[in-house]
């Protein structure tokens, strides 16, 4: 395996740092929608509710990846990073690069 190790730690904690600013950044939306019934009217509301929703849904995924990062993070500490969870072979470096949370090679993956 050539890939390398610090630069996965880069990739990750960057990544991490990334996801971290945009849970941030969109707490609000994720917020209890409060609406005033006498100046809203149920379209809007509704639109709010779909917002609240969406905002919510990719929290969900993001806090998905962090936990992702986090076993990536653990994989390097232990020695078993950039082998497959499934099959123990090595996953290429290309799919590290992109993924650098990938936990399987693309045949077990799929």
């Amino acid at each position: 395996m050539t890939i390398d190790l610090e630069i996965a730690r880069s990739r990750l904690s960057r990544r991490k740092a990334e996801l971290e600013e945009l849970s941030r950044l969109s707490e609000d939306s994720r917020s209890t929608v409060m609406l005033d019934q006498q100046a809203v009217g149920r379209l809007s509301r509704m639109d709010s509710m779909q917002q609240q929703a969406m905002a919510e849904a990719q929290e969900r995924a993001r806090q998905r990846d962090l936990l992702r990062i986090e076993m990536a993070e653990r994989r390097i500490n232990e020695g078993d990073y950039g082998y497959c969870v499934g099959c123990d072979n090595e996953i290429p470096d290309k799919r590290l690069e992109i993924d650098p949370m990938a936990e399987k090679c693309v045949q077990c993956a799929s």
